[in-house]
């Protein structure tokens, strides 16, 4: 699981096998016993939340438009 960045205890990160066909460009968030699941594209979006309150889903969707040329940029080169 390559892990993208971390940011105030949240661990960005994606599996290194997503699926066949791979999915398209999306990073998964996880703090204690919370995970979630963003798309990036055509706007950043939930996919899926497994803990998370209303405000932290807020906070994360900014984190993530905030840092989504990075996580484009590390998806690229792990998965070429």
């Amino acid at each position: 699981m390559p892990v993208v960045f971390r940011l105030r205890g949240f661990r960005f990160f994606f599996y290194s096998n997503e699926g066949t066909p791979r999915e398209p460009v999306h990073i998964h968030v996880e703090k204690g016993e919370a995970e979630a699941k963003f798309w990036l594209f055509p706007e950043v979006s939930v996919a899926y939340n497994d803990g998370y309150d209303a405000r932290t889903l807020r906070e994360l969707i900014e984190i993530v438009r905030e840092n989504r040329d990075l996580i484009v940029r590390a998806w690229d080169e792990h998965f070429g």
